[in-house]
């Protein structure tokens, strides 16, 4: 599967008069025929009908639905999505889709990064709300949203393909099963514990302390003002850390980042 997996977008290329026209088909495209489920590795993905409102793809093995997201840049810390009051409402959905965003390169017409963002990484804390268009505007009054990127913990970002080079997909499957626990919980408990895991990882060192991770307190209680017992909010999310498996505890106040 490996050796075969070719970045480059297939021929023939598509002849739109729009270059976005042109970019989702030939992206669209290669995820048909080259992508899988990082859920189950199934190795085909089947599209939606066109213009579905909420994904693009699903795993007819695993019913596991998928969003693409295409740029010829790196994404940044936010990322233009859709509907704001349509994005909550999808939140809590069973088929809230996971998420494919794909950095390609236009000259080579190839894909040099493609990850996936679990649905169980999206809360409400991820999910911005942007201004009403002006009155002026064809859809006048219409909100959008954002998805924060960058409140995401670095765990919630599967590399498939990396800065052109295709990961082994045994592992891009192991990091997934990584973090299926957080679909048995709540989106006000999922949003605690990624805003922890987001600040474990920035640490970055394989062993940690409490106290390195009381460092954020000030950072978290600007997240959640209603919480006035942020410390102890963060032991409850490092013990459930380590109940689930993605963190150990060694002892006095000392935790080690599970490989």
């Amino acid at each position: 599967m490996l050796a075969s997996m070719k970045l480059g977008f297939e021929e023939p290329q598509s002849s739109y008069s729009s270059g976005s026209q042109n970019a989702r088909a030939w992206t669209e495209r290669w995820v048909r025929s080259r992508a899988y489920c990082p859920n189950c590795g199934n190795e085909k993905l089947s599209p939606f009908p066109n213009n579905r409102p909420v994904a693009d793809f699903f795993c007819s093995s695993c019913k596991e639905e998928f969003e693409l997201k295409s740029k010829k840049g790196n994404f940044g810390s936010k990322l233009v999505n859709g509907a704001f009051k349509t994005k909550c409402e999808r939140l809590a959905a069973s088929n809230n889709p996971n998420f494919f965003l794909m950095n390609y390169d236009l000259q080579t017409l190839a894909v040099v990064n493609l990850f996936i963002v679990p649905k169980h990484f999206f809360v409400r804390e991820i999910i911005e709300e942007r201004k009403p268009l002006a009155a002026t505007a064809r859809r006048a009054g219409w909100v959008g949203s954002n998805i924060l990127l960058g409140r995401i913990p670095d765990t919630g970002k599967i590399h498939i393909v990396q800065n052109g080079l295709v990961r082994p997909k045994d592992v891009v499957l192991e990091e997934w099963q990584k973090t299926l626990f957080l679909r048995q919980e709540s989106q006000e408990t999922r949003g605690w514990l990624l805003d922890v895991m987001r600040c474990v990882e920035s640490l970055r060192k394989p062993e940690f302390t409490l106290e390195d991770v009381y460092a954020f307190d000030r950072h978290l209680g600007q997240l959640y003002p209603g919480n006035q017992n942020v410390r102890p909010k963060i032991r409850q999310q490092l013990q459930y850390l380590r109940n689930r498996g993605y963190i150990d505890f060694v002892g006095r106040g000392n935790y080690r980042l599970r490989s």
